[in-house]
């Protein structure tokens, strides 16, 4: 909207890289607080709030792991990380704290500007398209306005990933999406190496809801091919329309 700045809390200890990346910021007319380590990082986050924060890992006092797992506790703020860990096991690691993006150093500011945009676009356009969405699934209750989950009335604690995965499927009660269709609706991209990883979320998902593998109320293996989102009165209304 116009008048209307994004807010972006810059977290990175390494000086040239800060003033290298904030420069770039202010150039895309952002509002931009930094942090210096992951104490500061939480300090500001809570002292504001903000539509993105750009997260190193490697930080003194605080981690930017512990810090990425605190602002989840009560936030799905888009996240992206940064790190000079490159391994593939760190990069899905990174993802399943709660990360939305994770970029590698060293890496162009550029690069890091356009995905951005590209997070934030995708946050604007979810929130203007569906305003505050509830969707009733049952007892299962989700505020995609509020990013929030419900089961009978109570709230579950849930990484980024996981909530973007069941919102992905209870839009959709019956789809059967591919472990593939799944990694895109997560990152908004395919992410090599992470499809497998899927399947950890759904048995994170599993657990969390109470859901079980065996005798499924919501969640249902499509073997050979991924999964399928559906609740009892889906199987009954299906039933119903069987000849």
């Amino acid at each position: 909207m116009p008048g209307i700045k994004t807010k972006v809390l810059l977290v990175e200890d390494e000086k040239s890289i800060r003033k290298a990346l904030l420069a770039y910021l202010h150039h895309e007319n952002y509002i931009v607080t930094v942090a210096e380590d992951g104490a500061a990082a939480l300090d500001a986050f809570f002292d504001d709030e903000f539509d993105l924060i750009i997260l190193d890992l490697m930080l003194p006092k605080v981690s930017g792991e512990q810090v990425c797992k605190t602002i989840r506790k009560s936030s799905m703020v888009p996240i992206i990380m940064l790190t000079a860990k490159g391994d593939i096991k760190d990069r899905i690691a990174g993802l399943d704290l709660g990360a939305d993006d994770y970029l590698v150093k060293p890496f162009s500011p550029r690069e890091l500007m356009a995905r951005a945009r590209a997070i934030l676009r995708r946050v604007a356009a979810d929130s203007i398209g569906r305003g505050r969405e509830q969707l009733t699934r049952g007892d299962l209750v989700i505020d995609t306005g509020g990013r929030k989950v419900f089961q009978n009335g109570k709230p579950i604690d849930m990484t980024a990933s996981e909530y973007k995965l069941l919102v992905a499927m209870a839009r959709h009660p019956g789809q059967v999406f591919s472990r593939i269709d799944l990694v895109k609706r997560v990152l908004g991209y395919d992410f090599d190496g992470y499809e497998r990883t899927i399947d950890s979320h759904i048995k994170n998902l599993r657990a969390k809801l109470g859901d079980d593998p065996r005798h499924p109320r919501w969640l249902f293996t499509v073997h050979g091919v991924g999964y399928r989102f559906e609740t009892g009165e889906d199987q009954a209304d299906a039933a119903q329309d069987t000849p």
